[in-house]
């Protein structure tokens, strides 16, 4: 993204907002999939109460899924087609080591949308920021 650790957890900058609020358990390669009665019951009131957002990262196939029902396929290819949603809805695979061989069969991740989703956040922070903050 392109910001600090101080920027990043403060929250009247950047919310991050799970698929779930309830632990779903660990299966055998990492956590289960989010309950699937957890987002109806709470995201969409919640985002309801996020006034003026700008822009949306949906990380993993989980809100990919939820937020590009009718574009999501593979994380591959719904990360391919991130600019069918620009400005405002950015798909990105899971940060995880897991990924470092997605990442290596996927330069064009590194090389295309990472530089314009720093120039987007950034965009995107100094919108909401004023000389005095």
């Amino acid at each position: 993204m392109g910001i600090g650790t101080e920027l990043f957890y403060d929250p009247a900058q950047v919310a991050l907002v799970p698929m779930g609020l309830c632990y779903p358990g660990a299966g055998s390669s990492g956590d289960l999939p989010p309950r699937r009665e957890c987002a109806p019951a709470w995201r969409a009131p919640l985002l309801k109460e996020l006034h003026d957002l700008e822009l949306t990262l949906v990380i993993g196939r989980y809100a990919q899924e939820y937020h590009l029902r009718e574009g999501a396929s593979s994380v591959t290819e719904t990360v391919k087609k991130w600019r069918d949603s620009w400005p405002n809805i950015i798909p990105l695979p899971h940060p995880s080591p897991r990924n470092n061989i997605w990442l290596k069969r996927n330069p064009w991740f590194a090389e295309e949308l990472l530089p314009a989703l720093q120039q987007r956040v950034g965009a995107v922070l100094a919108s909401t920021t004023g000389p005095n903050d």
